[in-house]
């Protein structure tokens, strides 16, 4: 069965480096240039002013066309699996994969537009990014159990539902603490709300 994809399975551990690389990459470049705190900066802030804006820009949409191929890889695999054994409904197979690309079209927003320059958009992009991250590895990790024991082992599925609870109970704080914030600003002086 898994040789009708043949040599796909790089493009997983790919994105997961080279995203790691982008966060990296702008992170020390934003911190030696003294743009940002060493201590835990927003990931944002890190790739708002130049030199490092323009690589986490790049980087960034690098990441969210990888996510896009990995996500078509996995409806493809899911596809061909459901041929024998028909635990999920190929709707609710589309459906996911919708729901990932519209994360990965959040993504590209979020690299696009700066945070310092167009907040709003930037702000909407990463709401997309993240809920739509959310809900797609919340639908995997169902799509995960539903092929069991036949495609997956249950310490898989139970690491991607431990994944996706992590992911919920972070993305709560994340729009409660967002929603709070009246302006984007990145050098704080004492004394300030």
């Amino acid at each position: 069965m898994l040789c009708c994809m043949p040599g796909v399975a790089f493009v997983p551990a790919l994105l997961v480096s080279w995203s790691s690389a982008a966060f990296i990459i702008s992170y020390v470049i934003a911190v030696l240039a003294g743009h940002v705190e060493p201590l835990v900066p927003y990931i944002s802030d890190t790739g708002t002013k130049p030199p490092e804006s323009g690589i986490f820009g790049f980087m960034i949409n690098i990441t969210a066309l990888l996510a896009v191929i990995t996500m078509c890889i996995r409806y493809l695999l899911i596809e061909k699996q459901n041929e024998s054994s028909h635990f999920v409904g190929s709707s609710c197979n589309m459906f996911s994969l919708c729901i990932g690309l519209m994360g990965c079209t959040g993504m590209g927003i979020v690299a696009t537009f700066q945070e310092l320059a167009v907040p709003s958009v930037h702000d909407i992009g990463a709401l997309v990014a993240f809920g739509s991250g959310v809900v797609y590895i919340t639908l995997q990790s169902i799509i995960s159990y539903k092929s069991c024991p036949q495609w997956n082992t249950y310490f898989v599925c139970h690491v991607r539902m431990a994944i996706s609870v992590i992911s919920c109970v972070a993305f709560i704080p994340m729009i409660v603490f967002a929603s709070r914030i009246s302006m984007t600003k990145i050098d704080w002086t004492p004394g300030e709300k």
